[in-house]
């Protein structure tokens, strides 16, 4: 188990709290850390910027503060998200200032359609095709499943937050 813990996080870094639960299964976590490993890697087709939109997005909308705050603290400044960003994809909307760029607001028209329905209508999915290719929009698909199966999971687990780890009430006063 501590092997397979130690190929999860970054040399030094001890597991999170997601991790160590997982690993109580330990076959399913062998097989989840290899597609963990593509949503999270560079053979993902969005960018950083674009996969953590999706990421945060579908954790606030499944209510996980846990996978929520892990994303916060370790990926959006490095995606470039700025603080009323995070805000909008906690709580805000598509169409908040903050998204100028249409791609991104975009993106979360359809992780929310995804969200909502398990589906996109047709006028969203045309929307979508003239912004991404059909490469992108599989993999914002999976990628938006994927979350929901890591929010269930530390959902129903309680998984406790991370120490220092933001909460949904932070974002949600600014």
């Amino acid at each position: 188990m501590e092997a397979q813990l130690a190929t999860m996080m970054p040399a030094g870094m001890p597991p999170i709290g997601l991790f160590r639960t997982f690993a109580k299964n330990l076959p399913m976590t062998i097989a989840m850390s290899h597609w963990g490993r593509y949503e999270l890697g560079r053979d993902l087709s969005l960018t950083l910027r674009e996969r953590e939109i999706v990421i945060l997005r579908t954790c606030a909308r499944c209510g996980c503060e846990y996978e929520w705050s892990v994303h916060v603290m370790v990926f959006a400044d490095r995606a470039g998200l700025t603080p009323a960003e995070v805000t909008s994809l906690t709580c805000g909307l598509p169409d908040d200032p903050c998204w100028t760029a249409g791609r991104e607001a975009m993106l979360i028209r359809m992780t929310d359609a995804l969200h909502d329905s398990c589906d996109v209508d047709d006028e969203l999915w045309r929307s979508t095709q003239e912004l991404f290719d059909e490469r992108q929009l599989l993999d914002v698909a999976l990628l938006c499943g994927w979350y929901h199966a890591i929010c269930f999971a530390a959902r129903t687990a309680r998984v406790d937050l991370e120490p220092d780890a933001p909460r949904f009430a932070d974002v949600a006063a600014a």
